[in-house]
């Protein structure tokens, strides 16, 4: 333990080693503080959701009660769906930092409320927000650099190698001592910081564990990569530039170049074009005779088959079943563009068994739920709400049924997915 100490003290006599512990210090502390504010942020307008939806559902059922029709209802009634960060989400935002979070839909046509603000590219993990995540797998490399590129060479240069390895203790287990001194280090500076973070918004304390887990894994790799240039005997001038020529391939160069190779081999068509697709059928539908929409629809839904004809005046089942007949049109469009994703996001990950930027960054998501898994989930329940929502409305405007403002109190609420 005095050998320990003993090494403790002369490290921290190395101004650059204080000045690189307290500046990743400094990045971790920051990094998890904007991210907790972040989510604090989406947390508060997820709580707000309540107030400002029964302000906006009171004053539609007051105008809505004139009329007793379930058609204005259905047309102008907005209801929200939320996705909740989960506890992690802090320490890795991912696509809770370009997909929505929140989503108010009505019960007309659905793909073109979810893909309306498709602009996110969700295949493989690239640098992003400023968040813990991005000090872990971008930042912390460059501080082992700084640490271990001289761990040996420094002490041959100055002359005094030879003479360490003589002394009781030293060589090897001097060595050794100084990598596990500097790992412990480097691993305490990011460690701490986030799991007092964690413990402060809930993470379990099994996922704190594999968090702090993956950062030693992390940390040891790159040692690892410092110690094999280290064996080549260079200057500590030429260790450092192979490291960070290093750190530009695996961190920055290679992923990106992969990510463009996934999509090429992948090809997606964009979310919007489904929107696209699904507002041009509903557009269509105004020119086709109302009988032809009704029957199409019925053709999937015959539990509404028995329903009254509308003849030809205007009749709000008869603009909503075009609505879902357009959902219905572009089915085949929406499955493909799921499965290109998910299987872009297989490759992603699959990479990340060979890159481990891309991996830690990938499973840092995942414990977080802030991957696309957990994006498609938040739309599956979107979906899954909106069929009830449709089948709320529907038995009201195909049974003739009047819709007034008590009637507005039986619509299906959204659950998330704790909840649920």
């Amino acid at each position: 333990m005095s050998l320990v100490a003993h090494e403790l003290r002369l490290l921290l006599r190395q101004r650059l080693t204080v000045i690189a512990l307290v500046l990743l210090g400094a990045l971790t502390i920051a990094a998890l503080a904007a991210g907790m504010t972040e989510v604090a942020r989406q947390r508060a307008a997820i709580a707000a959701i309540p107030a400002a939806q029964a302000e906006d559902i009171g004053a539609i059922a007051a105008w809505v009660d004139k009329s007793k029709d379930a058609g204005s209802a259905a047309y102008y009634s907005f209801h929200p769906t939320w996705d909740a960060p989960a506890p992690l989400a802090f320490a890795a935002l991912g696509m809770r930092d370009v997909s929505p979070y929140i989503l108010r839909v009505r019960a007309l046509g659905l793909e073109a409320q979810i893909y309306d603000g498709d602009n996110f590219n969700p295949e493989l993990a690239l640098p992003g927000r400023f968040d813990f995540a991005f000090v872990l797998v971008f930042l912390a490399p460059l501080f082992v650099i700084a640490l271990f590129h001289d761990l040996v060479s420094g002490e041959r240069e100055a002359g005094r190698e030879r003479a360490l390895e003589a002394l009781p203790r030293g060589g090897r287990a001097l060595w050794r001592r100084r990598t596990m001194l500097r790992l412990g280090l480097l691993w305490l500076v990011l460690g701490v910081p986030f799991a007092l973070c964690a413990l402060v918004e809930g993470v379990a304390i099994g996922t704190i564990a594999a968090v702090l887990v993956l950062i030693a894994a992390y940390l040891l790799f790159w040692i690892a990569l410092a110690a094999l240039v280290g064996r080549l005997r260079w200057s500590s001038v030429a260790n450092a530039a192979t490291l960070a020529a290093a750190w530009l391939l695996l961190v920055l160069i290679v992923p990106t170049l992969a990510n463009v190779a996934i999509n090429q081999a992948i090809p997606v068509n964009q979310g919007a074009e489904i929107a696209l697709a699904q507002r041009e059928a509903v557009n269509g539908a105004w020119e086709i005779p109302y009988d032809e929409t009704l029957q199409r629809f019925y053709v999937n839904h015959p539990e509404w088959a028995d329903s009254a004809p509308v003849g030809h005046e205007f009749h709000y089942k008869w603009y909503l079943a075009f609505h879902q007949n357009g959902d219905e049109s572009v089915t085949e469009q929406v499955r493909a563009y799921r499965e290109g994703l998910e299987a872009r996001d297989a490759a992603g990950r699959a990479l990340g068994w060979v890159l481990p930027s891309v991996g830690v960054q990938g499973l840092l998501t995942r414990l977080a739920n802030t991957d696309l898994t957990a994006q498609l989930a938040y739309q599956d329940r979107v979906r899954a709400y909106h069929r009830r929502l449709r089948t709320f409305y529907y038995g009201y405007l195909f049974r003739d049924r009047p819709f007034g403002k008590a009637d507005f109190a039986s619509a299906p609420k959204f659950q998330d997915a704790t909840a649920e």
